[in-house]
């Protein structure tokens, strides 16, 4: 049997409405409103229909889509936001649609500026303007361009204030005055010559760099195709299929509904990128049954909020920044979800060894067997709805494209989910599909599927097409087209105004100049303390380790404040500026270099006091969000820890022939996991019996031993522990800690 949702869906959406600003819009009357509700299932068709049969030159599908988003974010979100502004007031004079006219003009600007570079590529001549082609204007922008240009650059830093928040912009806007007043910076490693209005415009209008460039290719080609993918796929049933098998896969060992919480949002996050998304659909149904068993309400949240961050980094469908690094490192998007799997283990695994420990420690139940669902009648149920997954999985580890896989997973999700013999009309997309395979597979499609891709294609759609499940109707598939594209604007608005850092980097340099700025700080304070430690006869205390491991910290540091309201794609594509050169002196591989900042800029997404998913988990728990942040921050130790692992044993990342051996990958892995275990420990203060705070404490240090590679390190984590692992042996049945005298 399914669980049911203890909320109903309009206080879920009003939760996620509250915590994920991408859903918050402006009522705008029902004319208007239908208006956009059809444009954005325009705007995915669009996108679907590229990612099969081709997609535009650069210039010309970046326009459209840019254009899509000033559309979408001027007519949806107000300049600020309050009630009285997001409510329809037919009353106002001035405002058609409930949208002020300065958004009207705006937005018609800001089109027209998207689109302009498509229509003049080849050269324009009308409306009293002559303008000359593309290549002879790059350099030396016209008039018109530099109008226009100026308007892209104002228009993309508004729709990423009015989506994400004013933090990206105003970083944004130091990006800009650093270009332009280069001459004046003070000190030599930040001073450059500078650039002037016309060639920054030049630089941030004309693809390929600035605002056209590789971010908002990457998230009109790929991005935006997989968030749409998660949402149909939760929509036609594969939510509910991944929840219900967690619950049978953990449901009945201690602390059974944390377990669930942990298990489904690990399944979910493999087909969404969004951490709130994941921490309302499955927080709905699981955090209500924590606190029935017993579970405070803060960690209830906790334990989804960190269970739920995951998603961006669980293969493999993670977050927009994993296709951008797959984009920047010039690598398969599948080296990158191969990479990314221990890494995404090991936080899970944390998330997972503290829930136990906790419900042991508090003494909570578990689910009797009448409240699990039955193994059989799930998979009878379901398991049509894990084809489209399935085949995207496939089509993507066999070499193709994302944006192929992508339209594979989306096209099939349409015939599973919502196409059905008994209604003929319906089967109009599925023969599609079915041609479409057939087209790829013959000689006239040029580079296709092979007939073994094919075959197993096409048993997908005919399976998809003829199974007895239950269908939707096509009103929810519209619905979910339209809630993917709105899930969509933050990432597009932020890709987009990010574009802007990129191009400020690429024409200044600042990014290296910054990465010697942190080897630099990092090398004096290595001094410093290399002067206090340098007599441990120790290699992990030579002052080059010493400055390695302070960068590491600078770094991560940087990623965790910096990412207090930013998106974690935002965050990855500024920092891994600064960490890339920075990191390359010290010799550590690009990939995990990109790694290592992917990762902290996800923490960020559960450390208080900026934690949407956090807070969106304590709406539903009815809990302290601060409290409710702090329980997620803690769930997600493994993760915090993780990093400074992989760059250390690159070993882990299993892709680097350089690195990876068999033995080294199992030593580095193996101990890892059995550190990140001994630290749930202490965090929950309870292993077989209570532990005192003295014995948490040396579970605590055993735990960070084991977790740093190396077999010295190894051996002493097992000296530090001993004592514990004995006092709690001989304890196992025990309910009070051991008092230690002093302590």
């Amino acid at each position: 049997m399914s669980l049911q949702a203890e909320l109903d869906q309009t206080a879920l959406d009003e939760i996620e409405k509250k915590y994920d600003t991408s859903l918050n819009t402006r009522d705008n009357g029902h004319l208007l409103t239908r208006f956009i509700y059809w444009a954005t299932v325009a705007f995915a068709l669009y996108h679907l229909w590229t990612a099969g049969f081709g997609t535009p030159v650069d210039y010309i599908h970046m326009g459209v889509h840019l254009a899509g988003l000033f559309l979408f974010v001027f007519i949806g979100f107000p300049l600020l936001k309050s009630k009285a502004n997001l409510a329809y007031n037919p009353t106002r004079f001035l405002k058609p649609g409930n949208v002020p006219l300065y958004d009207w003009v705006f937005m018609i600007l800001a089109v027209a500026a998207a689109l302009f570079l498509w229509v003049s590529w080849r050269g324009f001549s009308g409306l009293g303007l002559e303008v000359p082609s593309q290549m002879l204007r790059q350099g030396n922008p016209t008039n018109i361009d530099v109008i226009l240009g100026t308007i892209l650059i104002l228009a993309v830093l508004e729709i990423a204030r009015r989506t994400i928040g004013a933090v990206l912009p105003i970083i944004i806007l130091v990006f800009i005055l650093y270009a332009l007043l280069g001459p004046y910076i003070p000190g030599q490693i930040l001073q450059h010559p500078g650039v002037d209005w016309h060639q920054f415009v030049n630089n941030m209008y004309f693809p390929f760099e600035g605002i056209f460039g590789v971010t908002l290719w990457v998230v009109s080609t790929v991005v935006f195709h997989f968030v749409l993918f998660g949402v149909v796929a939760q929509r036609m049933g594969l939510g509910q299929f991944f929840v219900d098998n967690a619950m049978i896969a953990a449901g009945r060992y201690t602390g059974g509904p944390a377990k669930v919480s942990v298990v489904s949002s690990a399944f979910f996050g493999t087909i969404s990128g969004s951490s709130i998304a994941n921490t309302v659909s499955t927080g709905s149904l699981t955090i209500p049954n924590m606190k029935k068993m017993g579970y405070p309400g803060h960690f209830a949240g906790g334990v989804e909020a960190a269970a739920s961050a995951g998603g961006q980094i669980t293969p493999p469908i993670m977050g927009a920044a994993s296709f951008l690094m797959a984009e920047y490192l010039e690598v398969p998007y599948t080296t990158i979800v191969i990479a990314a799997i221990i890494p995404a283990l090991m936080h899970y695994i944390g998330v997972m060894s503290i829930v136990h420990f906790t419900a042991k420690r508090l003494g909570l139940k578990t689910y009797t067997k009448d409240e699990l669902p039955i193994l059989i009648r799930v998979w009878k149920e379901g398991w049509h709805t894990v084809i489209p997954l399935i085949a995207l999985l496939v089509v993507l580890f066999s070499g193709y494209s994302p944006n192929m896989a992508a339209f594979i997973g989306l096209s099939l999700c349409i015939t599973v989910g919502f196409s059905s013999l008994r209604k003929p009309l319906t089967l109009i997309l599925p023969l599609a599909l079915l041609a479409f395979v057939f087209w790829k597979a013959s000689a006239l499609s040029g580079e296709g599927f092979s007939p073994v891709m094919a075959g197993v294609l096409s048993a997908c759609i005919i399976v998809g097409m003829i199974h007895k499940g239950e269908r939707q109707n096509f009103t929810s598939l519209f619905d979910s087209l339209h809630v993917g594209v709105q899930y969509a604007l933050a990432v597009g608005a932020a890709s987009a105004a990010v574009g802007i850092v990129v191009g400020v980097i690429n024409t200044t340099g600042v990014g290296f100049r910054l990465g010697f700025m942190v080897t630099g700080g990092a090398a004096e304070m290595a001094e410093t303390l290399y002067a206090v430690l340098g007599w441990i006869p120790v290699d992990s205390f030579t002052q080059s380790s010493i400055q390695q491991f302070l960068s590491l910290v600078l770094i991560a540091i940087a990623c965790i404040l910096m990412g207090a309201g930013l998106p974690t794609t935002a965050l990855y594509i500024m920092l891994v500026s600064v960490a890339q050169p920075a990191l390359t002196q010290l010799g550590v591989p690009p990939l995990a270099t990109h790694m290592f900042v992917l990762y902290y800029g996800v923490i960020s997404e559960i450390t208080p006091p900026v934690c949407a998913s956090a807070y969106a988990a304590a709406g539903i728990a009815g809990a302290n969000p601060f409290r409710t942040g702090i329980s997620a921050f803690t769930l997600g130790l493994g993760k915090l820890m993780v990093p400074m692992v992989f760059v250390y044993a690159p070993t882990m990342l299993i892709v680097l022939p350089e690195y990876f051996t068999l033995g080294s990958f199992l030593q580095v892995t193996i101990t890892c996991a059995l550190g990140i275990f001994a630290i749930a420990t202490a965090v929950s203060g309870y292993f077989l019996a209570p532990l005192s705070s003295f014995w948490r404490l040396l579970m605590g240090i055993g735990g960070l031993l084991l977790v740093a590679p190396g077999l010295s390190s190894d051996l002493t984590s097992l000296v530090v522990m001993a004592p514990v692992l004995i006092e709690q042996w001989l304890r196992r049945d025990s309910t009070q800690p051991l008092r230690i005298p002093g302590h």
